[in-house]
């Protein structure tokens, strides 16, 4: 914790909020409930949902940026003349099939979108980059410049 002074006031806070109210959110709003956290006497099981409770918002909130900027991207495809689509998206990785002599201007577009994909388009306390990379497979990638 000495390294992260503020993660142990987040973790405090956060159980301290779901023992209260029986849920955590996400920064888009988006709830996952804790039944069992007041319902049963099961200390393994109360254990295991405090945990759900303080990952949740964290990892909840980095879905949903990425299903925003997804959105987001697809839109600003559609209304673009580039060559390109989303084919497939990987926990936090979204992969694209892009004329090879698009790929500068796609890579821009889709860097841009993706740090855009803000709850409210507000910034968060830690800055949200993104970067892009290339090739024929995953094992051949290169960073694109």
């Amino acid at each position: 914790f000495a390294r992260l002074p503020g993660f142990k006031e987040y973790i405090d806070r956060t159980k301290a909020f779901v023992w209260e109210n029986g849920y955590t959110e996400t920064l888009y709003g988006r709830r996952r409930i804790y039944p069992a956290i007041k319902a049963n006497g099961n200390r393994r099981s109360t254990a295991a949902e405090e945990r759900a409770a303080i990952n949740m918002p964290i990892q909840g909130t980095a879905a949903d940026i990425l299903k925003q900027s997804m959105i987001d991207l697809d839109a600003r495809l559609a209304q673009s003349d580039y060559d390109a689509a989303m084919i497939l998206q990987v926990h936090d990785e979204l992969v694209l099939e892009v004329k090879e002599d698009e790929l500068g201007a796609v890579k821009a577009l889709v860097v841009e979108t993706m740090e855009a994909a803000l709850p409210d388009r507000q910034p968060l306390r830690v800055p949200l980059r993104a970067n892009a990379s290339f090739g024929a497979n995953w094992r051949d990638m290169d960073d694109i410049m």
